[in-house]
């Protein structure tokens, strides 16, 4: 009779949670040490010619905060259009000498006041009626009726950015403080770069020696800066104090995503970074070669694997992006119901009804100001996913917005993405998050008013 053999697993395979580590590790460190160590210049969707840069790091940041950890793989090393910058010193001249062109060009007006909430809370029929904006004596709703709390001081170096201003917010500890890489010798000089946060963040920054505690020296009423970011305190600590206007997180930050040009109202153009986003391009490069060369008012790149709207609010609810899924069913009925279409080749020169907003560079002026009132308005009603919007103001606005909607290729290398804060230090905001969330149930769309959108997505249209 022989003896049983028992096989047994080497006790390092017999953990889960170490397998699941080291198959993230192998999946992820190539593409990591492929973002580190190349030179984006030389990269096979971007042609970057040399230029001095400064010398020194922007920023040496304490040990452990890990403003580099947890980069997105970037697979897609080809495209069909590459990007060729030119050389930095005549974009900087350009620019430049567009910013001092004093002509005068038609400017939006803006309604003013005190309302309920801070973009007005318009109806469906009243939000549509700015759509059309033929008359350019009428005032455009665009935000503000209630108070944005940014500090004395800071609103006036804002009022002095004149030419190129660069931003980005971060709520709720939601991101790192990252700085910008591939920067010009002379563009911290002649650019502004502004990174709105919140108390919450404010808190946890100054625990991490990042920034000086609120009250302390160099923490009050004066300049506080993070490498190249100056940093943009918003409302207070105590009840009494100067509140945001939202109580989403979220929100907050869309105030200063889509409003640049009026908190910046003397800006020619703007970049705006998603704090989960790292620039390893100049800023001014960009505004150059997406923007001016391109003769549009809005750049930004595609998304990369949704075209239609409806596709990006499944993933929002499926991936639960949005804590309120009714809300984002509510509003694609009634954009379906007023008029928005599936993308078809009709609505070219536009790729793609879905763009990645993380990056977005704007002319400031009269169609691109008209564009983000009208994007804001309809992010107050719903959410705050402007994914959504994006196509059913771009669409049905008049005078129509042009808009460069580049390869996801040439963002992947203008720009680094970040996975974001996994354990928040304010230790609450996951928490908040997944208990508000409700999944989308699954209903027959007979009856839908975008029954009719979905067939003509699905191919199954008779139309």
């Amino acid at each position: 009779m022989g003896w049983p053999v028992r096989v047994r697993s080497p006790p390092v395979l017999q953990s889960k949670l170490l397998c699941l580590s080291l198959l993230y590790l192998l999946t992820t460190l190539p593409p990591a040490l492929y973002v580190s160590f190349t030179d984006p210049g030389r990269r096979g969707c971007i042609r970057l010619l040399p230029f001095p840069s400064p010398p020194k790091p922007l920023f040496r940041y304490p040990p452990g905060y890990g403003e580099h950890r947890h980069a997105l793989p970037t697979p897609r090393a080809l495209c069909s259009n590459p990007v060729a910058f030119a050389d930095y010193k005549t974009a900087l001249e350009e620019i430049h000498g567009l910013c001092r062109n004093t002509s005068a060009s038609p400017t939006l007006r803006y309604q003013s006041g005190r309302r309920v909430t801070f973009a007005g809370n318009f109806s469906t029929e009243k939000r549509r009626f700015f759509f059309n904006h033929i008359d350019d004596r009428v005032a455009i709703p665009c935000g503000f009726f209630r108070e944005f709390p940014v500090p004395e001081h800071d609103r006036l170096a804002m009022d002095k950015c004149r030419g190129v201003v660069v931003a980005s917010a971060i709520m709720n500890d939601y991101d790192k403080v990252r700085q910008p890489r591939g920067l010009g010798a002379e563009t911290l000089r002649t650019a502004c770069f502004f990174l709105f946060i919140d108390d919450a963040t404010r808190r946890v920054l100054a625990r991490q020696g990042i920034l000086p505690a609120r009250g302390a020296r160099g923490g009050g009423g004066e300049r506080t800066a993070v490498g190249a970011w100056r940093v943009v305190t918003l409302g207070g600590r105590r009840a009494g104090d100067r509140r945001l206007p939202y109580e989403d997180p979220a929100m907050n930050g869309v105030v200063a995503k889509h409003l640049l040009h009026r908190l910046f109202p003397n800006a020619r153009f703007s970049v705006w970074v998603d704090a989960k986003v790292q620039l390893t391009v100049d800023p001014a490069l960009l505004v150059h070669a997406l923007l001016v060369h391109e003769g549009v008012d809005v750049a930004v790149s595609r998304h990369p694997f949704n075209r239609h709207t409806m596709e990006e609010a499944i993933a929002t609810a499926r991936w639960r992006k949005c804590r309120d899924v009714d809300a984002v069913r509510a509003q694609m009925e009634t954009y379906c119901a007023n008029g928005l279409q599936p993308w078809s080749p009709s609505k070219l020169p536009y790729p793609s009804d879905v763009p990645d907003s993380a990056v977005i560079i704007r002319r400031h002026g009269m169609a691109s100001d008209l564009f983000s009132c009208l994007l804001f308005n309809e992010l107050e009603a719903f959410s705050p996913r402007d994914q959504l919007a994006f196509a059913y103001v771009r669409d049905h606005m008049s005078p129509k917005v042009s808009i460069n909607m580049f390869e996801v290729e040439v963002f992947e290398q203008i720009a680094i993405e970040y996975r974001h804060n996994l354990k928040p230090a304010g230790g609450r905001r996951g928490k908040q998050q997944q208990g508000g969330t409700r999944m989308a149930s699954s209903r027959d769309i007979a009856g839908s008013s975008c029954e009719g959108y979905l067939l003509k997505m699905w191919g199954e249209s008779a139309d």
